[in-house]
């Protein structure tokens, strides 16, 4: 299925007296949501614009990993249900917390310029993932980052990491984990870059679908009142990183991607031509595909589509088989953890 940004030509812009924006309460979350009110605010004066703070049950389950609990989808679907029922107008999401599948009646708007996609290497006393002493235990919210981690660096624990970024920073400091891995943008947005001993290479460390870009979701279809939202939000949008993310995330639903699969992709565009890099793996970095190709940047989904078939060359579905009887296998033994997937 293609996905795309929504498109208006229309440039007479009919504007609401106010805008609602749902957010999640983290402080990231709510830095996110209050970028894109602070740039409507400038585009649109007229217009008031407020933030409705939710918590999520991503938020609340923090126990278990995500493949567990019912995946990224616990991070949106109550901000869906606040524009559904009409408390939000749109809402404001770390795309790669947003399913490869909308919910009928959902589109994505807009897509912002994407921050870093790296991935951060976070500790107090080492320089680098080389650098722990063997038995290390390194914390992530990620199997694609426990898979990469695994695979280059198999003397060092990899243990589960839940919790919003001032959590996660929490529990390194008080010594529960020697280093940590977060996405660099988050770490940027809130002015902690400072906490990033090193960058991890996208060669190192391939990013997730989306990592690094914030994404604008909306209610679909023509609004009672005749306001555009898709209009009112083109301005926001950034055509490079939506085509980019739109790439990235055609081979996470080319194998349809979840938490219970380490999958990584990421795209690059340089005028009007893209490179995409892709990977899977099993969660303990034995098996893996890596594929690459380039193509025309106006044609993501189909340069997606490429580098998927050229995983499945590599055995992509046996990896991906063998992670999913791993994830039943989970399940199993601790059934408690299954249950946010009712």
């Amino acid at each position: 299925m293609k996905e795309s940004v929504l498109n208006s030509n229309d440039t007479t812009q009919k504007l609401p007296a106010t805008l609602t924006i749902a957010s999640r309460e983290s402080r990231l979350a709510m830095w996110q949501a209050t970028h894109v009110r602070d740039r409507l605010a400038a585009l649109y004066p007229q217009c008031q614009i407020d933030i409705l703070g939710m918590t999520t049950r991503g938020d609340q389950i923090l126990d278990k990993t995500l493949s567990k609990v019912g995946g990224k989808g616990l991070f949106v679907k109550e901000l869906e249900v606040a524009m559904a029922d009409g408390r939000a107008d749109l809402a404001v999401h770390s795309l790669k917390d947003v399913p490869m599948e909308l919910p009928e009646g959902f589109a994505l708007a807009a897509v912002l310029e994407r921050e870093d996609p790296r991935d951060a290497f976070v500790s107090n006393d080492f320089d680098s993932l080389a650098g722990l002493p063997a038995g290390s235990i390194v914390g992530t919210s990620s199997l694609r980052r426990q898979a990469l981690i695994a695979a280059r660096y198999p003397q060092l624990v990899v243990k589960p990491l839940r919790g919003n970024l001032d959590t996660r920073l929490g529990k390194l400091d008080r010594g529960d984990y020697a280093a940590i891995i977060l996405a660099a943008a988050g770490l940027k947005r809130l002015g902690l870059e400072r906490r990033i001993r090193a960058y991890l290479s996208t060669d190192d460390s391939l990013p997730a679908a989306g990592q690094g870009a914030m994404a604008i979701e909306i209610v679909a279809g023509p609004r009672a009142d005749g306001v555009d939202l898709v209009a009112l939000l083109s301005p926001l949008n950034h055509e490079p990183t939506a085509h980019a993310v739109r790439a990235e995330r055609q081979v996470s639903r080319f194998f349809g991607a979840s938490c219970q699969i380490p999958l990584a992709a990421h795209a690059t565009v340089d005028g009007a031509t893209m490179a995409l890099r892709a990977m899977v793996g099993t969660p303990d970095g034995r098996r893996h595909a890596l594929a690459s190709a380039s193509g025309p940047a106006a044609l993501p989904e189909a340069l997606g589509d490429q580098v998927s078939q050229l995983l499945e060359r590599q055995d992509a579905a046996g990896i991906l088989a063998e992670c999913k009887a791993e994830a039943v296998a989970d399940s199993v033994a601790d059934p408690a953890g299954d249950a946010g997937n009712a």
